[in-house]
């Protein structure tokens, strides 16, 4: 019988700017790294490196597709791994509206995975470098934080050194659309400025679509300024 393989994920610790006392802290992944289509490729071409790496490509972008039609035909799809199953998201009614309803993937993993994490060893590193991170956000107009914002309305941002200052043109709190075009986001409609949040007007004419909400600062205490800037990303999505 094979050699189990044995799991150590490394975690970090970090502050939680959502929640007080005992769960104001909370553990992050220290990431190893990404990996891609290719590499993923390359691991199966590793195990057995008697195939094809152009049959093995073609394999696995078959079953992306067949996932992708079976889950759009409305069913669960189930292949071990995990299940998918396209869900609705926002309010109910008689229509479906397209501006306040969308579509989305839920995933769920499949028993081997969730053995597989159950094995698997967890290595407390420490606390995580102070390091500018976005970790949630709140829509004022809906109390959503499932990273949504409503044009016109008050967006909360949370995080840790997320206070924007320092001089130059690429300072500031910036929108980015599926383009690529960049907007600003104007200091007058900046309404807290603070290192564990961000309160912003969110522009009454952007229009709706998934945006990359970028913040950049240059700021220190006690009046210091950062020589690069650092940046913070996240999604959000305009409905």
């Amino acid at each position: 019988m094979a050699e189990e393989v044995k799991y150590v994920l490394n975690v970090l610790t970090v502050g939680n700017p959502l929640a007080e006392g005992e769960e104001a802290s909370r553990f992050v992944l220290q990431q190893a790294g990404v990996a891609d289509f290719d590499r993923v490729i390359a691991e199966m071409m590793a195990v057995n490196p008697g195939l094809e790496r152009e049959t093995v490509e073609a394999v696995v972008r078959l079953e992306h597709r067949v996932i992708r039609q079976l889950t759009l035909q409305g069913m669960r799809v189930n292949n071990g791994l995990f299940s998918a199953v396209a869900s609705p998201h926002g309010p109910g009614g008689t229509t479906w509206d397209a501006e306040a309803n969308h579509l989305g993937i839920t995933l769920t993993q499949g028993a081997e995975w969730r053995d597989d994490l159950r094995r698997a060893a967890v290595n407390v590193v420490g606390p995580k470098p102070r390091v500018m991170y976005i970790a949630g956000t709140e829509d004022v107009a809906t109390r959503s934080t499932g990273y949504s914002g409503t044009p016109g309305r008050a967006l909360n941002v949370y995080g840790d050194n997320l206070k924007v200052g320092g001089e130059g043109a690429d300072t500031g709190i910036f929108l980015i659309d599926g383009s690529g075009s960049l907007r600003r986001v104007e200091e007058e409609m900046v309404v807290l400025n603070h290192r564990r949040q961000l309160t912003f007007i969110l522009p009454a004419d952007l229009p709706e679509g998934e945006y990359r909400l970028r913040v950049v600062t240059r700021y220190l205490p006690g009046g210091r300024t950062l020589k690069s800037p650092r940046v913070a990303e996240c999604r959000l999505r305009v409905p």
